[in-house]
């Protein structure tokens, strides 16, 4: 069992800039780790993800060149860094943690943290 943290949320302007982090409470390494979003009166969506090696990113149109995902697998953390924010990037960011094996499927979400766009 993982237990999944996430912080760097706020207020912030448009055309401005956050950082969101991930921290989990176990090793991370065998997952491959995302962001969704969910705003309100719509249904979560991926932001972005990251396969277990780092090897591979993967994002939603709607922030490709504006967001970027990594993850320091030492530290058991991953991040979104997010820049260009637009008032359509308000939302509720949850960070996720997957693995699918033969004989399990392992998907763990954190509590979220809210990023408002806003002037």
């Amino acid at each position: 069992q993982v237990q999944l943290v996430e912080s760097g949320g706020g207020l912030v302007q448009p055309g401005g800039s956050l950082r969101l982090s991930c921290a989990a409470s176990g090793s991370i390494f065998i997952y491959a780790m995302g962001w969704y979003r969910q705003a309100p009166g719509k249904q979560r969506e991926l932001v972005a993800t990251i396969t277990s090696g780092g090897d591979s990113t993967n994002y939603a149109d709607s922030v490709k060149g504006r967001f970027t995902i990594s993850r320091d697998d030492a530290k058991n953390t991953v991040y979104l860094e997010m820049n260009s924010l637009k008032p359509e990037d308000t939302a509720l960011y949850y960070c996720n943690g997957y693995r699918r094996s033969t004989w399990r499927t392992e998907d763990y979400w954190g509590q979220g943290t809210q990023v408002t766009v806003s002037s």
